[in-house]
């Protein structure tokens, strides 16, 4: 993508390191944020469902590093929660049973919402509407995942699978794709900028 290209190139000016070593980092970096968005959470007392801040940092990660190295993070935030750390939204421990458990549809999401953000982002320059768009349908595939994990789970129809696992976050989501979005704008405007300067 050309938010990453041009990173890279600026970066490149001012730490001499690999490629390897910039998309190892990057991969480091939305994987941490990842976990830590987790710790931001606001347990719902009608739904097993928390409010978390992961979804921003997932849908800014398939932005900012594309769908090869995006997929690769949350890969690898997935398989350090299974492992048994606890990085997982509202738990004091990880492992496999938390993959499986009500929020794992969402998770399963995170992958997939990463890759396509990364798809239809790269080898052009976004506007913010068109990054908005995107990462709404980012956003919808891992409500739709979860939502539909969620009714499997508990066995309940669509109707209260609705209620529990996608309603109460729509409007939280609205904002946090739009913060990502903003975001991602202002990076590739500065980067571009800053490249065209040199």
């Amino acid at each position: 993508m050309l938010i990453t290209q041009s990173l890279k190139l600026t970066l490149a000016r001012e730490i001499p390191l690999s490629r390897t070593s910039y998309n190892f980092l990057g991969v480091a970096a939305f994987t941490i944020l990842t976990a830590l968005g987790a710790f931001v959470w606001i347990p719902l007392p009608f739904t097993p469902v928390p409010i978390t801040l992961q979804t921003f940092f997932v849908l800014l990660g398939g932005a900012i590093l594309g769908r090869r190295l995006g997929v690769l993070s949350q890969l690898l935030y997935l398989g350090l929660g299974g492992l048994g750390l606890p990085i997982f939204a509202g738990v004091s421990g990880g492992g496999l049973s938390r993959l499986v458990g009500p929020t794992g549809g969402y998770l399963i999401g995170f992958v997939l919402a990463v890759y396509l953000v990364g798809r239809m982002t790269q080898k052009k320059k976004a506007t913010l509407w068109s990054l908005m768009l995107v990462m709404g349908v980012g956003e919808g595939v891992i409500l739709f995942l979860g939502t539909l994990w969620l009714a499997c789970l508990l066995k309940i129809g669509m109707g209260q699978s609705l209620y529990l696992g996608l309603i109460p976050f729509l409007p939280g989501d609205m904002v946090k794709l739009a913060a990502a979005a903003s975001v991602c704008y202002g990076m590739q405007s500065k980067l571009i900028t800053s490249s065209n300067k040199q």
